[in-house]
């Protein structure tokens, strides 16, 4: 049986040796053969599995659900593919979204238009807290199991779903800041639903605990741009919103 070293694979797939040493390591992609001068080798079914492993890296799963995934006795190989092609399609739709936004952005530059910001806004269905920070994001808490979880989420969000997510967003805020211009306090039944609602907000993307909800509304007064953001709407609401989020919880 032919089978390829360590080295070769890496200069095959692009996977450095160092990584393909932790799959080793880990049990995700193990070589199955010794080579004639006592190597360890890795088979034409090793490298596929190698790559049903990126494909799925690709989409945002953490390895300990890839690795799951794959040594699931009820799926075979064929049944991955089907499964990580259905989630490569939605990220292209993704993808393809941007694509159009940017010639969007480049047709209007060539005319002579500046757009405005909500214009960009339409064109891109951005929200407040994407791409921009999740480099900053993945380095705070790519170790957490509340990152792992909205790396899953957010792999199967189609662009209608963040067309939604969106909308609710500019909602929500929306009704933030008119329960602060029509005075109502923290901790009474009506805030206490808005806190309730922002909550599952965050819920879409991952478990939210009371620590961390509180830990959040600190977020939004301490960092300039959350404090920036709820402030553009209204005047102090993100102070607003921390005393409601905090309230909520203790009482």
């Amino acid at each position: 049986m032919d089978a390829n070293t360590v080295g070769a694979v890496a200069a095959l797939t692009g996977v450095s040796v160092r990584t393909l040493h932790h799959y080793d390591h880990i049990g995700l992609v193990v070589p199955s053969v010794r080579t004639p001068a006592g190597y360890r080798g890795y088979t034409d079914a090793d490298i596929e599995r190698l790559h049903l492993v990126l494909v799925y890296r690709s989409v945002g799963m953490p390895l300990e659900e890839i690795h799951a995934l794959l040594d699931d006795s009820s799926a075979d190989v064929l049944e991955h593919l089907r499964r990580q092609h259905t989630l490569l399609l939605e990220q292209a739709e993704r993808l393809q979204h941007t694509i159009t936004a940017v010639e969007e952005l480049m047709n209007r530059h060539d005319k002579g238009i500046q757009l405005t910001a909500e214009e960009q806004v339409e064109i891109f269905g951005t929200t407040a807290f994407g791409e921009e920070y999740a480099a900053e994001a993945e380095e705070r808490w790519g170790d957490t199991e509340a990152w792992r979880q909205s790396r899953q989420r957010t792999a199967t969000f189609t662009n209608g779903d963040w067309r939604q997510i969106k909308a609710d967003g500019e909602a929500l805020l929306a009704n933030l800041a008119q329960a602060k211009r029509d005075g109502i306090d923290p901790g009474s039944a009506c805030a206490n639903e808005l806190a309730r609602e922002h909550r599952a907000s965050i819920e879409r993307f991952y478990d939210c605990s009371d620590e961390m909800h509180v830990g959040l509304a600190q977020m939004y007064v301490a960092d300039e741009r959350f404090r920036s953001y709820y402030d553009a709407a209204e005047p102090g609401l993100a102070r607003y919103v921390h005393d409601m989020l905090v309230a909520s919880i203790d009482g």
